[in-house]
């Protein structure tokens, strides 16, 4: 008997099916990177405001140290990722190919690198929601499924917006990626007390966890941990792409649709990435700063691929010489996964909250050829592959013509959330998401113009 038929085929409709590339990292136990000589800490690490450094130049500061506090509500702290002294804070390099201010931190290379001790919350399960959520937030932990939405934020809903039940996302769809599997495998009761903290937050009666059944290893794991009361189950559902975004996921476990421009909690839903709960499971008991996290590293042209627990801020150049990165001069290197990642404008960028992978592909590993862009051949496979069941090739006709307006207005552009399936599927190699990004941004401009 074929395993998954214990627990059922739920899916989403449309949507692709990937070569998975997991093989190489999902059975490796995660190991420790060394510490960089050099750490680079931005300030702006989070969607919302950026923090403000409470250190300066010449100070020692230890390992699990406040660096730079919030700023208000959409905003969270930074902590010291290692024992050192602060270089300078000055305009660095970030992933994206512009500068932000960030603390620059000489390593300790002597030090034994221990986190600084806290004061433990004994209590915390019995605290207030509204304490409760200052905690989370005071940990400086973001979503790690690569929004960096601050965690205490969702963990926040208005009296009138109750939550009947957290989704907790282990679906991990991407190719490549194998952060999620691993933190599901030997962080299981971190993750478990990560999500009765969000339940206690948000004053959610209810938790699923939802896993591809490409994982029922992580199932038969996670199910002896369960409470005996059914307030957190585990199921599987599908692997299929994007099977991990919020509308998927709630539409695969529930049945329930996510309205057009609307939130989650709008239907009594609250959304997190696994890694995000069981680093609150870890670091909220012991009040201690999110300084490291998981990262994949695999792809072409490496010796040592495998998910590493990382320091944030360590430089992507130091990064992959640790996994053995040979630099053939031909590799892309991408951070995040190879359908929705960001491309590297340089090694000498820092890992930040938000970067869960990075990968090396060739050009064997890419599978197409991006500069030989034909004409629409109206084939509609990218309207079979869109899980919003939007009109890429419609919508990719307009960008064209630089109808930017009439994308948002008539053809939902803004429900697109660039999973880039419709681009994978294109026989002409139109690079369509990237066509909607440009739109997105060009009427984000123009919103900002008008006012």
């Amino acid at each position: 008997m074929n395993l998954f038929n214990l627990f059922g085929n739920k899916s989403f409709s449309h949507g692709v099916h990937l070569e998975e590339y997991k093989e190489e990292t999902n059975s490796k136990s995660t190991r420790r990177l060394a510490f960089a000589p050099e750490i680079i800490v931005p300030l702006a690490q989070n969607i919302g405001k950026p923090a403000k450094p409470i250190v300066y130049k010449g100070q020692h500061i230890t390992r699990g140290e406040l660096i730079a506090e919030s700023t208000g509500f959409m905003s969270v702290p930074l902590h010291a990722p290692v024992t050192g002294t602060v270089k300078s804070i000055e305009l660095v390099k970030v992933a994206d190919g512009g500068k932000q201010l960030a603390i620059i931190i000489t390593t300790s290379l002597n030090s034994g690198q221990h986190v600084i001790a806290s004061e433990t919350y004994n209590n915390y399960l019995s605290m207030s929601r509204e304490a409760l959520v200052k905690a989370v937030q005071d940990t400086g932990i973001v979503g790690l499924g690569g929004a960096a939405f601050p965690s205490h934020v969702k963990m926040t809903t208005p009296e009138n917006t109750p939550i009947h039940t957290i989704l907790v996302n282990g679906c991990e769809c991407e190719p490549f990626l194998t952060t999620d599997h691993r933190v599901m495998l030997e962080r299981i009761e971190q993750l478990i007390l990560g999500i009765h903290i969000a339940m206690k937050c948000l004053a959610a009666p209810k938790a699923i966890i939802g896993i591809e059944d490409n994982k029922l290893n992580v199932l038969q794991e996670i199910r002896p941990h369960l409470p005996n009361n059914g307030s957190i189950s585990i199921e599987a559902i599908k692997t299929k792409y994007p099977q991990g975004a919020q509308k998927m996921l709630a539409s695969a476990l529930l049945g329930i649709e996510i309205p057009s421009g609307g939130r989650s909690s709008a239907v009594g839903l609250a959304i997190f990435n696994v890694a995000t709960l069981a680093k609150i499971g870890l670091l909220l008991p012991a009040a201690q700063g999110y300084t490291e996290r998981i990262i994949t590293i695999t792809g072409d042209n490496l010796t040592n691929p495998g998910n590493y627990l990382t320091p944030l801020g360590t430089p992507l150049r130091f990064l992959l010489e640790q996994a053995g990165f040979t630099d053939t001069g031909e590799a892309s290197i991408i951070l995040g996964g190879p359908m929705m990642g960001m491309p590297a404008r340089s090694l000498d960028v820092p890992i930040t909250k938000a970067t869960g992978a990075v990968l090396v592909l060739d050009e064997r590993a890419t599978g197409h050829d991006h500069d030989d862009i034909m004409p629409c051949i109206k084939c509609s496979r990218c309207l079979q592959a869109c899980p919003i069941h939007l009109n890429p090739s419609e919508m990719g006709l307009l960008a064209a013509n630089r109808q930017y307006q009439t994308m948002e207005e008539n053809h939902h552009l803004n429900d697109c959330f660039e999973c880039g399936a419709c681009s994978y599927v294109c026989p002409s190699n139109i690079p369509l998401v990237q066509y909607f990004r440009i739109a997105k941004a060009l009427n984000h401009e123009r919103h900002l113009s008008d006012e």
